[in-house]
């Protein structure tokens, strides 16, 4: 079976005679401020793992930043968002502060699920974000159960669910693509294939390499993204959450991506599975340095504000570790709480619903 290469390396540089307006440069320097908050962030997990500040599983998002950026930056405060263990990067794509992420981390009191979730299971009510989920596919029949309610109270929002190229050979995978399709649910099914499961490549799990036309199975809209090109990722999620709103209709999109980093922190750069001629390749396309060439072409950025731009977020991810330090760990009797939910009173008692 053919081994699929990295994308084609065409160049990020526009065309000369479309000069950039202010509207598209605030818009790249948002889109640039949120990968690189995503980067320099988990450079700092992977510091924290090594010293023994965060414990158990922890999956960084290196290497991504393009998908969560390009996608959650179309999605309105109200619409819902869900995702797998590999979660961090998004969580800040989606607002939760940085405190709230490295507090979680650091398994505090102050971490946006109590300190009682870690690296894969974050959660914020606040911004719609339900939650980081271990067991791989597990969260897709929810994200179809939330496209369900949405129709259901007649509104307009839409749930993006994220998950990794190895989910697709779950069951889960077709029963909730099937569903979401029959019933017409507003939900964005997003496949971002680093193309390995672990260590299993995608060539070696997969009956077919272009995962996404799986959804021909369900007459669902479906593309391959160039997952690397958050310009790229915008704009073909901009068309999937217009089909949302207006018909309902799902989608799944293949975002062609990369982890830089291995599959954990157990799991070395580069090894028995992949090359590091490999790595080398897909380094080439870095999300980051994609845009950042994009915008000093177009002349909206300079090296100065790159830099600056850099200093800041440096600082505000060294607070985040700061404040999770300072955060206290959760008390004894906490262990109790956000178990039940009581459902014989009249008052409705919501314990264990974070905001």
């Amino acid at each position: 079976m053919a081994k699929r290469t990295p994308a084609a390396k065409t160049s990020p540089k526009p065309a000369a005679s479309a000069p950039a307006g202010d509207a598209e440069r605030t818009l790249h320097l948002t889109l640039l401020r949120s990968m690189l908050l995503q980067r320099r962030f988990e450079e700092r997990c992977a510091e924290a793992y090594a010293i023994g500040r965060i414990g158990g599983f922890c999956h960084l998002y290196i290497g991504q930043e393009a998908v969560s950026t390009g996608t959650l930056s179309h999605l309105r405060p109200d619409d819902y968002m869900i995702t797998t263990y590999r979660d961090h990067g998004q969580a800040l794509a989606r607002g939760i502060t940085p405190r709230a992420v490295m507090a979680e981390l650091f398994g505090r009191i102050d971490g946006c699920a109590g300190g009682k979730g870690g690296s894969m299971h974050m959660f914020d009510k606040a911004t719609g974000f339900l939650g980081g989920h271990g067991i791989v596919g597990g969260h897709l029949p929810i994200a179809t159960g939330v496209g369900f309610a949405i129709k259901y109270r007649g509104g307009d929002q839409v749930i993006c669910c994220f998950f990794g190229e190895a989910a697709v050979n779950n069951g889960a995978f077709h029963e909730a693509l099937n569903m979401a399709a029959l019933w017409k649910l507003p939900v964005l099914f997003i496949i971002e294939n680093n193309r390995y499961g672990m260590g299993t490549s995608v060539e070696r799990a997969s009956a077919i390499n272009d995962i996404y036309e799986r959804a021909a199975s369900y007459s669902m809209h479906r593309a391959m993204v160039d997952g690397q090109d958050v310009l790229a990722v915008r704009s073909a999620i901009e068309e999937a959450v217009g089909r949302a709103r207006t018909d309902q209709s799902p989608t799944l999109l293949e975002m062609r991506t990369y982890r830089f980093m291995g599959h954990s922190m157990s799991d070395a750069a580069s090894g028995t599975y992949r090359s590091k001629a490999e790595l080398d390749e897909y380094l080439k396309r870095d999300p980051i340095a994609l845009l950042r060439a994009h915008m000093e072409a177009r002349g909206t950025l300079t090296e100065q504000v790159m830099q600056d731009m850099d200093t800041e977020i440096k600082a505000i991810v060294q607070d985040a570790w700061d404040f999770a330090e300072a955060s206290p760990e959760p008390p004894l009797e906490a262990l109790m709480e956000h178990v039940y939910v009581d459902t014989t009173s009249d008052t409705g008692n919501t314990a264990g619903a974070w905001s």
